[in-house]
């Protein structure tokens, strides 16, 4: 098969806009990979758990045969990956490593936020694959949907590891500092919760008319209800949220605002980081459901909020 933007001979011909925007996606692709495979080197070293560790070395390499084949992709249009947005990734993923081994429940943190960056690849090769069909690059579009069926699946095997995430972090935990544990779990929760809200007010107005925007509004009395719950479970223990925790993810949420506004494509990319957030507070409300079980509080009632109804899929454009 010829590539779309080369002939038959191989020369690059003029792109279309079309094509224009499937090689910016294939270098957002390729810096996304670069930042994955600077997590994944640190993190079977730090995942506290063997079969953690050999999901993430076994998905070490899934990730440099990823990135080798959309680097392929972008020299079938004459393009280079971007060493802005390469170096960026790199960066991230190594601070990303710092930050999780700074943290008493490593394991946990680092499967949570895994878990949330594979769903944010999937998105990402979701919208790359609906693209490259929209050009007649059938070879992208396949490439695409290969690579997405395995972000999928490692995915899935994090989900797999929660249980054993949980036992890791709280492997060496005493009674009483289970029941510490727990608060802070619980505010990490509810500043969780205020960082969605952020997003949530915000959404709709970046997102357009549409689907997507409903999306964001309908969840956004979720996730209202969802901090009110977190909040009492919290006061029930003679705690409350922390003010620094909240106001700090809320910042983050307004600089997530500014970022979306200032992208040609913002409804994908708002939806594209949607769906990967759900994932995150879908991971830390299943952290935090086994550790209130041993600290005595029994299973959380917010965790139900985040089961499926919240879940996105960018083939909706929205979040269902």
């Amino acid at each position: 098969m010829v590539a779309a933007g080369q002939t038959r001979k191989g020369a690059t011909v003029a792109p279309t806009n079309l094509q224009e925007q499937l090689v910016k996606y294939l270098t957002d692709a390729h810096s996304i990979e670069h930042q994955a495979l600077a997590q994944l080197k640190t993190a079977p070293k730090i995942a506290g758990d063997p079969q953690i560790a050999q999901a993430f070395s076994d998905h070490l390499i899934e990730t440099e045969g990823h990135e080798r084949l959309v680097s392929e992709r972008l020299a079938a249009y004459g393009a280079k990956p971007s060493t802005i947005k390469d170096v960026a990734g790199s960066l991230t993923g190594k601070g990303f490593g710092a930050f999780a081994m700074a943290q008493p429940d490593t394991p946990g943190k680092l499967v949570v936020h895994a878990f949330s960056y594979e769903h944010m690849e999937e998105a990402a090769y979701d919208f790359l694959a609906q693209v490259a069909e929209r050009a007649s690059d059938e070879e992208t579009a396949q490439t695409a949907r290969e690579i997405e069926l395995q972000e999928e699946g490692m995915g899935d095997r994090l989900a797999g590891c929660f249980d054993r995430a949980v036992n890791a972090a709280l492997n060496e935990v005493g009674p009483d500092d289970l029941q510490a544990q727990l608060d802070k779990y619980l505010t990490d929760a509810h500043a969780i919760e205020a960082q969605a809200l952020e997003l949530l007010e915000k959404g709709p107005q970046l997102a357009g008319a549409g689907e997507l925007a409903t999306a964001f509004d309908d969840h956004r009395l979720e996730t209202q209800e969802h901090q009110r719950l977190v909040e009492a479970r919290l006061q029930s223990r003679g705690d409350a949220p922390s003010k620094l925790k909240d106001a700090v993810l809320r910042l983050g949420a307004l600089n997530w605002g500014g970022f979306f506004q200032s992208q040609p494509d913002t409804p994908a990319k708002l939806a594209a980081f949607a769906f990967a957030f759900e994932h995150l507070e879908i991971g830390s409300y299943e952290m935090l459901d086994p550790v209130a079980v041993r600290g005595g509080l029994g299973r959380q009632p917010a965790r139900t909020g985040h089961s499926g109804p919240v879940s996105a899929h960018p083939d909706h454009g929205g979040i269902r």
